[in-house]
């Protein structure tokens, strides 16, 4: 396919945000419109450097790259957990989790309860203080495009599908799990050591699958039951 460079005009900063796993999406108009625009061609460029530019229809770019580890690392095991934890808690209280994860927001105030009630999972992630919570989970959600903050509230943005998307095939699990009467032998979780995890040089949010089979997101969700289902032992 021929490329003419002369039209990828946003190539740089796209290239710049989707390398460090930013999520593009509609609120960023200008590189979105040139993805959407040029969709194919920046696929087939990127495809040529190795990396595998991913559009999902409900409205965000991101891409990962083709030779990525076979493991769930840290940050995205501790996004989707948190992801997890939200919708029960948002349930919990008869809030609509998609309602709030899908444009919705959340206040700063809200996060001292929720570290309380789940403390035990939040340990399991490194995060026992509500700084590690800001610091390691929402400031993580911001740069990478999946919310935006301002004066204290969050608001969660399209790409939140890909966790809420891990959440749903983790229901499932628990589901054929409860069904059959058995536990399901779900794999623990691979985590990358933490120095690798703020390079910059790996996909932050790397969900290869664990064999060739699963998707991405069923293996970040059998991670993600294993880890609860260890704690609910």
């Amino acid at each position: 396919m021929h490329l003419d460079l002369s039209e990828l005009s946003q190539l740089a900063p796209i290239f710049r945000e989707l390398f460090k796993g930013f999520h593009i999406s509609r609120r960023d108009t200008e590189l979105y419109t040139q993805l959407s625009n040029c969709q194919d061609q920046y696929r087939g460029l990127f495809k040529a450097l190795g990396f595998e530019l991913v559009c999902d229809t409900r409205g965000f770019y991101y891409f990962v790259p083709e030779q990525a580890a076979a493991q769930v690392n840290k940050t995205a095991q501790r996004l989707s957990l948190f992801t997890f934890i939200l919708v029960e808690h948002l349930a919990d209280q008869g809030r609509d989790p998609l309602a709030v994860l899908d444009g919705g927001s959340l206040g700063r105030e809200e996060l001292p309860a929720l570290l309380e009630k789940y403390r035990d999972l939040f340990v399991q992630a490194e995060v026992q203080t509500q700084e590690e919570l800001e610091e390691k989970v929402m400031r993580r959600l911001t740069q990478l495009g999946f919310a935006s903050e301002q004066n204290g509230v969050y608001r969660f943005l399209p790409p939140m599908h890909r966790f809420l998307d891990v959440c749903l095939a983790v229901q499932q699990d628990r589901d054929l799990a409860a069904s059959v009467h058995s536990h399901l032998p779900l794999p623990t979780p691979n985590l990358v050591e933490p120095d690798s995890e703020e390079d910059g040089t790996e996909d932050p949010l790397d969900l290869s699958p664990f064999s060739e089979d699963e998707t991405q997101e069923e293996a970040l969700a059998r991670a993600i039951a294993a880890e609860k289902q260890e704690i609910d032992a």
